[in-house]
């Protein structure tokens, strides 16, 4: 094993993620990343701002012609963005997150409901868009060992 073999999540800890991705306007980003979810800003330009997104890297990038969904995937009797990206929460900040959503009026693309529920990766989720049309999905399990659980 070298150091870039995965191993199980428990015996090693977790390092942050890098996740670039595009927006239409820098200063609508940073209002919904920065003010409504809360993410700290670090370094910019004109064209692309870093976000602290619950501990990983997030690097918005100007590029309006690149926000579009192209295509989703049913999962659970819903039809989920294939490309999306989120974190996931403990239940009690998944719940304050999705009553603050639901307070200013978010359109879901999926409200917060129980996903699987009784079963196996049972998780609380929600899918909705930011303000370039980027899919996120907001999760939480009661028990984080259920995350890979097969």
């Amino acid at each position: 094993m070298n150091a870039l073999t995965p191993v199980a999540t428990a015996a090693k800890a977790i390092r942050p993620f890098h996740l670039a991705f595009p927006v239409k306007d820098i200063a609508v980003t940073r209002k919904f990343y920065g003010e409504l979810l809360g993410c700290a800003e670090g370094r910019s330009a004109e064209h692309w701002v870093d976000f602290d997104f619950f501990g990983h890297q997030l690097v918005a990038h100007l590029a309006p012609e690149e926000c579009t969904i192209k295509a989703y995937s049913s999962v659970d009797d819903h039809q989920v963005p294939a490309k999306h990206f989120g974190v996931i929460l403990t239940i009690p900040a998944w719940k304050a997150l999705a009553e603050k959503l639901i307070a200013v009026g978010t359109e879901f693309i999926i409200e917060p409901y129980v996903r699987f529920e009784g079963e196996v990766g049972e998780q609380h989720t929600m899918f909705f868009l930011d303000p370039s049309g980027n899919a996120l999905e907001f999760k939480a399990f009661a028990n984080d060992s259920a995350i890979f659980a097969k």
